[in-house]
């Protein structure tokens, strides 16, 4: 249901009209001319003005423009359909949603209107007006990731982003900053095209490297050095005796995980025997496979196991649980006569262990019933590299024991603990003076990843050391490349350039 409001007569407003084409000045009126423009939607209902505005003849004889109609300022725009106010309340909800998602709220809402007519109000919104900047962050997004990037700056100070480049070249950047030479500060990741655009288009600026990127970077060559000695940490899992291999008889089946009757259990042995039987008559694993439709690796993995009981390995019994961090300390007591379930997991609750007594209670049936002793998991080296980039108050007390072990039985692990805690307190108490010391004591350690790390911050060492001291950083930049893949994903990925920079710089 239309709501009509009537407008009897615009006179009034001004005392002649501009003619729009050759900018003449009429105040001769050739006729009234009746206008319908929608306005904002009431109470759900569609709104419709009524107008009565005055027509004028254009008094340039020479003017192609005959005729025109008066414009009322702040309501009505030439050949518009809507008064301002309702095309302002559209652009809104087209930079908070987009064009199909941004056309069901306004249908609605009471305003009936397509997503292409959303976008196209956005994308006449005037260009925003950015104060120029002083503290400018930069970092790079993705337009189709691993293809295409662009950059988008930021004002670090007001939080506010400033714009976006279609690309993410140093010369675009440093054409950008070229025209903005009151910048100050620039804070970025270590990129090398970033840092190139920054000393091209702003050498008066101080360049400022992001601290989590640092500390990320360190992160990883952490875990690198870890795993590169990854023997070191069979130390807090003694290898036991390995018995021979032995074919387990169709009586012993029973004491399988996984015996007789069980789906899995008899599906694997009837796979295992149709390969063994192909194999035995001469057959290739090549023929095997294509005989039995298997893929290459199953039937390698079959014809590898001696017997079908060396498949059942590795399967539920042997997955993560939250004792494996006290494991240790049982097998410790366990070693010195303890067998009391019920004891030990009384010790283990002080220790942090939120588990319940019947898990304690089957490790040590396990331990009881097993022919070879059960021990504890080595931790991966991902696991280890944790605790030593961890503050050393957050571990556990199992934690910082196993730790300690494997510091004792590694002088890399040992010295990497050090150098990452070193870092530690350097990044957090803004210490930016002692970097090369910490440089110069990386490279006296049979370190190799670490060593990686330390040529490519000394290839950028100012802006290191004024990112571990300066308090500017890049979280807000960052924060604002997580909000354009929202917006990305909310227009499925078929906005262009001009939308997507439009809807990040007004929204």
């Amino acid at each position: 249901m239309n709501i009509e409001v009537v407008r009897v007569d615009a006179q009034g407003t001004t005392a002649g009209g501009v003619c729009p084409r050759c900018g003449s000045w009429s105040s001769r009126v050739h006729s009234s001319y009746l206008r319908f423009p929608a306005d904002v939607p009431s109470a759900g209902r569609r709104v419709v003005l009524r107008l009565r505005v005055r027509r004028f003849r254009c008094g340039n004889t020479v003017c192609p423009r005959r005729t025109f109609v008066e414009q009322i300022p702040g309501l009505t725009r030439r050949y518009g359909q809507r008064t301002e106010r309702l095309r302002s309340t559209l652009a809104d909800v087209g930079l908070a949603l987009a064009g199909r998602a941004g056309a069901r709220l306004a249908a609605l809402l009471g305003a009936t209107v397509s997503r292409s007519t959303v976008l196209r109000l956005v994308d006449a919104l005037p260009e925003p007006e950015a104060p120029a900047p002083r503290v400018v962050g930069v970092d790079e997004y993705a337009t189709r990731k691993g293809r295409h990037y662009g950059t988008v700056l930021v004002d670090v100070e007001t939080r506010r982003p400033i714009d976006l480049l279609p690309d993410r070249e140093a010369s675009s950047l440093a054409a950008w900053l070229a025209e903005r030479p009151g910048i100050e500060v620039i804070c970025r990741d270590r990129a090398p095209f970033f840092a190139e655009g920054a000393s091209a288009g702003a050498p008066q600026a101080v360049q400022v490297a992001d601290r989590w990127h640092l500390w990320h970077n360190l992160s990883e060559a952490a875990e690198r050095s870890v795993a590169q000695h990854r023997r070191c940490l069979h130390v807090l899992s003694p290898a036991a005796p390995q018995p021979e291999h032995e074919a387990v008889p169709a009586a012993d089946l029973a004491a399988s995980p996984w015996p007789r009757g069980h789906r899995f259990a008899d599906r694997t042995r009837s796979r295992h025997a149709a390969v063994h039987a192909l194999l035995k008559a001469g057959h290739s694993r090549r023929s095997v496979q294509r005989q039995l439709g298997k893929t290459w690796r199953t039937v390698k993995q079959l014809a590898d196991a001696a017997t079908p009981e060396e498949l059942f390995t590795g399967q539920w019994q042997n997955g993560p649980s939250v004792l494996d961090d006290y494991k240790p300390h049982l097998d410790d007591r366990w070693n010195e006569g303890c067998t009391n379930a019920w004891k030990l997991w009384e010790e283990i609750v002080p220790l942090g262990y939120k588990g319940s007594s019947q898990r304690v209670r089957a490790y040590l049936h396990d331990k009881r019933t097993a022919q070879r002793p059960v021990t504890a998991r080595s931790p991966s080296p991902r696991t280890v590299a944790g605790w030593i980039l961890r503050h050393p108050e957050t571990l556990t007390e199992p934690e910082q024991i196993q730790l300690k072990a494997v510091r004792a039985r590694c002088p890399e692990i040992d010295a990497l603990t050090r150098h990452v805690r070193s870092f530690a307190t350097m990044l957090t108490g803004r210490q930016g003076e002692r970097l090369p010391d910490w440089l110069d004591a990386v490279r006296q350690d049979d370190l190799p990843s670490l060593h990686t790390l330390a040529a490519g911050i000394d290839r950028d060492r100012d802006a290191v050391i004024a990112g571990l001291t300066l308090p500017w950083n890049s979280g807000p930049v960052e924060g604002h490349v997580n909000r354009i893949k929202m917006l990305k994903r909310q227009m499925f990925g078929r906005a262009g350039f001009a939308l997507l920079r439009k809807r990040v710089l007004l929204s």
